[in-house]
């Protein structure tokens, strides 16, 4: 898919832009952290790590729990979670630039930039894993994204952008199905899509349907939600090509990101504050850690974020892996799931054919 290309002289509105995107996930960060802590109050508190990026940028990962907490310890509601934020800049090396270019056809070719290519990235992303097996694992990420010419690296005057998007989503991965929570999230993502636009709900939750996708599993790593990548002033061929598609202007693409940031909170707040107070058994126990088996191998097997993550330099290994639950389990040959009149089957056949929820 295609890149846009900046216009000289909207330069300075794109440093602004990099302003703004900070500010904005340094807010949604504290305000989703601050839902989780009211959430179970008798909790510890999230670990605020905050980081500085020897090649450049910082960042601040919230974590639970934190590293003092000891097994034995009271059940809360959160088993392990992440809320981090980065802003950092740097230079793209060849092999970045040719995994990007994928997505992004006015980047040159690597080959074209030996020295590599300048970047700037903000972005917030979220991993929640409760403890209880009824109350599903959510991730969200709201990311914004500029490549600048090499010819400006150690020049005074103001970077030319080759290129800038947005990208992000949020994902609800259940270990058992309950429909209504499925109805719930999916509903509070449309009403903050419909806002904007009448089509792009449908199209961002297809999307979602397909990169959450395990393919040595045949199913995928859960019930969806929306997903994006490459949002710009241009067209975009994962969308309708029509006027009222998507947002088309910066302003309005970040107002529409946050947008989606803010529905967070309401989409899956009330199901975790449900779903963690009901009992459950071992059994169950047993196949949530099965299920979480299959989000690790989504995040490091096939998961396009995690592999740029670890390829840029100066990672910050730590924060990248937050996304892994605190505990999983792989089974030779399980039987777990395989019928389809027990609640685990009823979860897998959703996984393997995905449903319009709402």
């Amino acid at each position: 898919m295609s890149s846009s290309t900046s216009d000289p002289n909207e330069s300075a509105q794109q440093q602004t832009m990099r302003t703004k995107m900070e500010a904005w996930i340094r807010f949604l960060q504290e305000e989703i952290v601050q839902a989780f802590e009211n959430l179970d109050p008798d909790a510890p508190k999230f670990q605020r790590d905050s980081w500085v990026r020897p090649e450049g940028g910082m960042g601040q990962s919230c974590v639970f729990p934190p590293p003092t907490t000891t097994a034995g310890e009271k059940e809360y509601i959160l088993e392990k979670a992440g809320v981090n934020i980065s802003v950092v800049h740097g230079t793209l090396p060849p092999p970045a630039i040719r995994q990007m270019r994928a997505d992004h056809t006015t980047i040159p070719l690597p080959e074209d930039a030996p020295g590599g290519l300048p970047f700037f990235a903000a972005g917030i992303s979220l991993v929640i894993h409760p403890k209880n097996p009824h109350a599903p694992t959510c991730h969200a990420n709201y990311r914004y994204f500029e490549i600048t010419d090499s010819a400006t690296i150690d020049s005074s005057a103001e970077p030319k952008v080759i290129a800038w998007w947005f990208g992000g989503g949020s994902d609800l991965t259940p270990s058992y199905l309950y429909p209504a929570d499925a109805t719930h999230f999916h509903q509070t993502h449309k009403s903050a899509c419909d806002a904007f636009s009448p089509s792009i709900h449908s199209a961002l939750k297809k999307w979602c349907d397909e990169y959450f996708y395990i393919p040595h599993r045949n199913e995928s790593r859960g019930i969806g939600g929306i997903f994006f990548d490459d949002l710009h002033a241009g067209p975009h061929t994962r969308l309708p090509d029509n006027p009222s598609d998507h947002p088309r202007t910066v302003e309005s693409l970040f107002t529409f990101v946050k947008s989606l940031g803010a529905a967070f909170i309401p989409a899956y707040i009330p199901i975790v504050e449900e779903r963690a107070k009901m009992p459950y058994t071992d059994a169950q126990r047993r196949w949530q850690l099965i299920r979480r088996g299959r989000y690790v191998e989504f995040n490091l097997v096939i998961d396009r974020g995690t592999k740029f993550g670890l390829m840029t330099p100066g990672a910050r290994v730590e924060s990248i892996l937050m996304s892994l639950p605190e505990t999983a389990r792989w089974e030779y040959m399980s039987e777990v799931g395989t019928d389809e009149e027990t609640e685990e089957g009823k979860l897998v056949r959703v996984l393997k054919e995905p449903r319009e929820w709402v």
